[in-house]
């Protein structure tokens, strides 16, 4: 029983927990954007894959890192702007185009690799993102190497989820992005462009995603394979209901499932084989499906989310 307490108060597991979040809060960003302006976006997943090859192969040629990230993006706000034209404009049902951009990003991401990197015994690397200590800081017991010897990209998301909360509830923009999700018609009797801004936000949000997968393979690994994301798209849709459609929030589910995760692999080596290892992989969803079940209560869905808007229909 000590060793599963002694466990909470190690560097080890505080600095896995902010490594293992990162992209969890890149890509909760992003669907948390697009669904307070009223689209939910189901393409995370495709979206989260194809950034994360898209960056990995801009540095494999022999772009910096961050560069690498930017092309993730770039790709993900192109994910966002097909999905968008066929949400927004067209008003097909975000659901079906969402999974189809999940396989259409996925399964192209997997092709463009294999065209344009030799198959090899091995997956071919990159140099990652080194973690960047924070002089004085870094050296506080137990949460300066765990908080402040991070990788730049998770200061990044850690900063987004502020600059984000601070857009949506303290500027006009975030205003109008919020009536656009709650009632896109006042928006448009206030002057506003309803369509402008779902776009806008998809756009946006889809690019956030991509840098979350980006992150996979310039910061928490090196390589490139094409099932890295492993459903992180999908815990983000949940962690959204989750955060009440708050990024404050939603950086805390972050960190919440992530703290799970990181817990369960420290616990498989202190019990063994004396328990299958299945079960600890369950431990994260299991207990993130109680939390959202006793969050999602209080939760107030934007009122059109998921519901077409076209100009003059009421």
């Amino acid at each position: 029983m000590t060793d599963l307490i002694d466990i909470l108060f190690t560097v080890g597991l505080w600095s896995s927990v902010l490594r293992i979040a990162t992209p969890l809060i890149f890509g909760t960003l992003g669907a948390l954007l697009c669904e307070r302006a009223g689209v939910l976006n189901l393409g995370i997943e495709g979206i989260m894959t194809f950034g994360a090859m898209a960056g990995w192969l801009a540095v494999f040629m022999g772009a910096d890192l961050w560069t690498g990230m930017l092309v993730a993006a770039g790709t993900g706000a192109a994910f966002g702007l097909v999905h968008a034209a066929l949400t927004v404009t067209l008003g097909l049902s975000q659901h079906v185009t969402g999974l189809g951009i999940t396989l259409l990003a996925s399964s192209l991401s997997y092709y463009i690799f294999r065209l344009a990197v030799e198959v090899q015994g091995t997956p071919p690397t990159v140099e990652p993102f080194a973690p960047l200590v924070i002089p004085g800081l870094s050296g506080l017991p137990l949460i300066g190497p765990a908080l402040f010897s991070q990788t730049a990209p998770t200061y990044l998301a850690i900063a987004l989820a502020g600059v984000l909360a601070y857009v949506l509830f303290r500027t006009p923009l975030g205003l109008a992005v919020r009536m656009t999700g709650e009632n896109p018609h006042a928006a448009e009797a206030q002057g506003l462009n309803p369509i402008r801004i779902r776009y806008g936000a998809v756009i946006v949000g889809s690019a956030l995603m991509a840098m979350g997968g980006a992150f996979l393979t310039l910061a928490a690994f090196n390589s490139f394979f094409p099932t890295m994301v492993q459903g992180r798209g999908w815990v983000c849709i949940a962690l959204v209901v989750f955060s009440t459609w708050r990024p404050g929030r939603a950086l805390f589910g972050a960190l919440l499932f992530a703290m799970f995760d990181a817990y369960q692999l420290r616990l498989q080596t202190v019990f063994g084989s004396a328990v299958p290892y299945q079960l600890f992989l369950m431990m994260p969803y299991i207990l993130s499906i109680v939390a959202l079940v006793v969050m999602s209560r209080r939760a107030r869905v934007p009122q059109a989310l998921m519901k077409p808007y076209r100009r003059g229909e009421r």
